[in-house]
């Protein structure tokens, strides 16, 4: 039966509208009393694939992981007050990534708005609420609008630095009737960069003598597709490369001078110390990646960053430049590439030393857990996607030894928010239903957001959950351990997981060696359907040596004076 067809044009017909016409093709959410009018408008258009999430947590998730994996806009769509509430965290998530995402949600109808009378789903402020947890929030206050604060909100999402935006907008608008009167965008020829076609010539004076070159590479060279352009700004000058979290497959990790993301270990740190130039390239420093700031970096410091704000936010720079840097890396190329320029091969040498030691003393933590880790690369094809929430697997090997060859492949909680996986990977999947994602979650977290399963079963995705088990909090314990000697609220009650993914629709077994791992992974790949790998740790047994957090965790629980 054909969905009835409506003649007259809506605000949610302009919504859609202006959805289509940005390329979305995917949407996330739930439908909802102050939503549906949006909802029947997208079924009526025809085009946008409805993803049906448990929660407007997940669905937020989702959307933001389709965003990461594609490059595009991720788009959900949400109910108001308690609906938008939920979505305010994993909004916050997106944020501190600096995702693309369209965030829609309704609000009460425009009478009643900031009236305080009860009306249902209120929120005494809603606007202030996503304002706190989006780069932008937007309220539509005329139905004829729509068109263009739509649009608005779609570029400001996109453009640099990149960032969630909330739009809400009051039910009685939704079905609103509307002129559909064109809308066009004049546009003239983009004038070019200057910098990136005037770079000031101390610049590239200072990186072409510069004898140990570090290059910092961040989520603003996967922002802006400047990969190629790092890989070969890095071999001309014989520079080692550092990631941080978000900027992992900047770089080939098994290229010879790639240290990647290691920034707060010591032979990384005394690399830097001892450097005479860094170039860093769309890096924020967060404070966990850089032991709350205490890396020193060398004296000269080119910043390459879209954002003026980033520029001496956390480390002094002496040259800024702002501007998109792949257009800003192909120039500074460009011009090196006529030049002479003889890498040190001493220095080439006792990089490739640091990135062999870095991961030689890691491996050594690790116990039965290397084995694990060397399955998954193995096995997994080379452009998979690898989502990880925040457990300990993933913190230590799976962010750092686990490697990414390629961008938009590596993807982890910027926020340190944990539960936010599985939903992050179900939007990657949705994304690309053709390639291999795989989730590292740890019990505690995986029970935030468990009720998504039914979400990737639904839509028959190929996902593979490795869900690591040791029945509690296992970052905090090691933490607690190492700061009071004693534990609290960290052991958890588990579900039967293997039960509890079959009920959901996964194919779902328990594991209790090495060997079991790999081969559970390999009939995972194999057979292309939703699959949980529950990994017994108990029975596989501990890591090497605990982890007990990012540098100076414990320290910063310890009673002090302030």
């Amino acid at each position: 039966m054909s969905p009835q067809v409506q003649m007259e044009f809506t605000t949610a017909d302009a919504i859609v509208q202006e959805l289509v016409r940005a390329g979305v093709t995917t949407a996330f959410g739930i439908v909802s009393i102050h939503n549906m009018p949006i909802y029947d408008a997208i079924l009526r258009e025809g085009s946008i694939h409805l993803v049906c999430s448990r929660g407007e947590s997940g669905a937020v998730n989702m959307a933001d992981g389709y965003a990461r994996a594609t490059g595009k806009l991720g788009v959900v769509i949400t109910s108001t007050g308690t609906g938008a509430g939920n979505a305010a965290g994993s909004l916050i998530e997106a944020w501190a990534a600096g995702v693309p995402v369209l965030h829609l949600t309704g609000e009460v109808a425009s009478p009643y708005l900031g009236t305080g009378r009860g009306y249902i789903h209120e929120c005494k402020d809603q606007l202030s609420m996503m304002e706190g947890s989006c780069k932008k929030a937007i309220r539509l206050r005329k139905p004829e609008q729509t068109a263009a604060v739509v649009r608005q909100a779609i570029q400001d999402a996109l453009a640099a630095p990149s960032g969630p935006v909330s739009l809400e907008i009051p039910i009685d608008f939704q079905s609103a009737i509307i002129p559909n009167h064109p809308l066009e965008e004049v546009r003239f020829p983009a004038q070019s960069n200057h910098l990136a076609l005037d770079l000031p010539k101390e610049i590239l004076s200072k990186i072409t003598k510069a004898r140990r070159p570090v290059i910092w590479a961040g989520g603003g060279v996967i922002s802006a597709d400047a990969s190629q352009e790092v890989k070969q700004l890095a071999e001309l000058i014989g520079a080692a490369v550092i990631t941080s979290q978000s900027g992992k497959g900047s770089i080939p990790e098994d290229h010879p001078q790639c240290i990647g993301h290691f920034a707060a270990y010591e032979l990384t740190k005394k690399l830097l110390k001892d450097s005479d130039l860094l170039i860093s390239i769309g890096v924020r420093f967060r404070g966990n990646e850089t032991a709350n700031w205490k890396v020193t970096v060398p004296k000269e410091h080119i910043a390459i960053d879209a954002d003026w704000q980033a520029i001496n936010r956390n480390y002094e720079v002496t040259h800024g430049l702002v501007g998109d840097a792949k257009q800003i890396l192909h120039k500074i190329n460009q011009e090196l590439s006529k030049k002479e320029l003889h890498p040190d091969p001493v220095y080439l040498d006792e990089v490739q030393s640091v990135r062999q030691e870095l991961r030689g003393a890691l491996r050594a933590t690790l116990g039965p857990y290397e084995q694990i880790l060397d399955g998954m690369r193995k096995v997994l094809p080379r452009d998979s996607i690898l989502v990880r929430d925040v457990t300990v697997q993933a913190n230590v090997w799976g962010s750092r030894l686990f490697e990414i060859y390629e961008p938009r492949t590596s993807i982890h909680a910027s926020g340190g928010g944990i539960g936010q996986g599985l939903p992050t990977a179900i939007g990657a999947q949705m994304a690309f239903k053709d390639r291999q994602v795989v989730l590292m979650a740890g019990d505690g977290g995986f029970m935030v957001n468990v009720g998504e399963m039914a979400t990737a079963a639904q839509e028959n995705l190929p996902l593979i959950v490795v869900l690591f088990d040791d029945a509690g909090y296992g970052v905090l314990r090691n933490i607690q351990d190492a700061a009071y000697g004693r534990q609290v609220a960290v052991d958890l009650l588990s579900p039967d997981f293997v039960l509890l993914g079959q009920s959901m629709g996964f194919v779902s077994t328990r594991i209790g060696s090495p060997d079991e791992f790999v081969s559970a992974l390999e009939n995972a790949v194999e057979s292309k359907k939703p699959t949980m790998i529950v990994v017994d740790m108990e029975a596989v047994g501990p890591m090497a040596k605990p982890f007990g957090g990012p540098p100076g965790a414990a320290d910063a629980f310890k009673p002090r004076k302030l």
